[in-house]
């Protein structure tokens, strides 16, 4: 496993598990469960979930998946922006943490801009540090002018995090927002790397899966993670399928395979509006 630190200086893995969609079907839910306990077991500990998914069916499966090995893992959790005024945030943290069955998050995000004063959320944030209900909080679908307007802000400062959609054919962040990160030691957290499977039947994803003995899931992922900057979070339903992404990391895609990933899927000439899916 490799390993990127937070702006704490706190180590934490490039590889996670995304767990959107998780816990909402009861034939899913054993495997559902193995592919937790066996991703934080290959040290793709950080875990991340919300509210929203499956209205907390997901969180509740994180919690059973987890009993009686809490501090193993790096639990990521966020609030909606309807949710995060300050009494609302602080009130949807604690159902967060019930259904999770745990006294704390690792990281606690605002899932994306809303109509709430940020000041507001960050209050309830910094009022959670205090109480040890979260370790970190961050922020997720934030553009560069929102990330702007954060650090603005009193507090904003300690923002840990930013979670954004990236992958092989959303490449915006990396004219603006993706340096402005790095420039600032921000870690960037990658949600749907594979982009939902949608991109894994690209011939050039399957000349270099062909080459490398590979899937292309893993030449795909193994972009996201070449460098040390992104926290990648693909969603996988099954021990088996966590394992396949956890060997993502030990191919040795060349400056050759980077070019031709670059020529199969271009980065941005201008600004691109950030995606959300």
């Amino acid at each position: 496993m490799r390993y990127t630190r937070l702006p704490s200086g706190e180590q934490v893995p490039v590889l996670g598990l995304g767990t959107w969609h998780m816990g909402e079907r009861p034939e899913n839910r054993q495997n559902e469960l193995d592919a937790i306990r066996s991703a934080v077991d290959s040290g793709m500990n950080v875990i991340d979930t919300a509210e929203m998914y499956g209205d907390g069916a997901a969180e509740e499966l994180i919690g059973q998946a987890l009993s009686g090995r809490r501090t193993d893992a790096f639990i990521v959790s966020k609030v909606l922006p309807h949710h995060a005024t300050r009494r609302g945030t602080l009130n949807a943290c604690e159902n967060s943490l019930r259904r999770l069955g745990t006294d704390y998050v690792d990281m606690y995000l605002l899932h994306w801009p809303g109509a709430v004063p940020l000041e507001e959320t960050l209050e309830a944030f910094d009022a959670l540090l205090r109480a040890g209900k979260i370790r970190y909080w961050g922020v997720s679908n934030f553009d560069t002018a929102d990330m702007e307007e954060l650090l603005a802000l009193r507090g904003g400062e300690a923002v840990a995090a930013n979670q954004v959609l990236y992958n092989l054919t959303r490449r915006g962040i990396e004219f603006d927002l993706l340096p402005w990160c790095r420039q600032r030691t921000l870690p960037v957290m990658a949600y749907s790397p594979l982009e939902q499977g949608r991109l894994l039947g690209d011939p050039e994803l399957l000349r270099l899966a062909a080459d490398y003995g590979a899937t292309p899931a893993q030449i795909a992922l193994r972009w996201v993670l070449r460098n040390d900057a992104t926290i990648a979070l693909p969603k996988a339903g099954t021990p088996g399928h966590v394992g396949q992404l956890g060997k993502a990391l030990d191919i040795p895609l060349s400056p050759q395979d980077m070019a031709a990933l670059d020529r199969a899927f271009p980065p941005p000439e201008r600004k691109v509006p950030l995606e959300v899916i």
